[in-house]
């Protein structure tokens, strides 16, 4: 039997299968919230909701494969990346949106929440992810 070493920063990270569905997206905030409670990251929850929201339901509108994936990773103590990998290569698109639509804001609102975000072109599709930090380390 092999053991993994802990990490400074604890557990490597969380994921879960989604099926390309609306109900994902809940499912997909409670993992989130879950993983930064057991990181003692909660002050980041709220907005870790909001960008996994919008990551999440990208794909559910957009994307062709019938499941996506997940991603809950700490690249650092005070850091939590979110990351949503779908099979479309088609990178997403910031649109310009005016006062009256009802879509389209969602990568507006997870680089404005987000101390960092982008797109990791995959062999099978891509990584949408966000970056949050916690204010004490920015």
């Amino acid at each position: 039997m092999t053991t993994t070493a802990s990490r400074p920063t604890g557990h490597p990270g969380y994921s879960e299968t989604l099926l390309r569905r609306p109900e994902s997206v809940a499912t997909a905030r409670r993992l989130v919230r879950c993983a930064l409670a057991a990181w003692g990251l909660e002050e980041l929850a709220d907005d870790g909701a909001l960008v996994v929201s919008e990551l999440v339901t990208n794909p559910v509108q957009h994307a062709r494969s019938r499941v996506i994936r997940l991603v809950v990773s700490r690249p650092g103590p005070a850091t939590v990346r979110i990351g949503v990998v779908d099979r479309s290569k088609v990178p997403p698109r910031r649109r310009r949106t005016g006062g009256e639509d009802d879509g389209g804001r969602g990568l507006a609102l997870v680089a404005e929440v987000s101390d960092d975000w982008g797109t990791d072109l995959l062999p099978w599709g891509k990584r949408v992810w966000g970056e949050l930090c916690r204010k004490d380390s920015r």
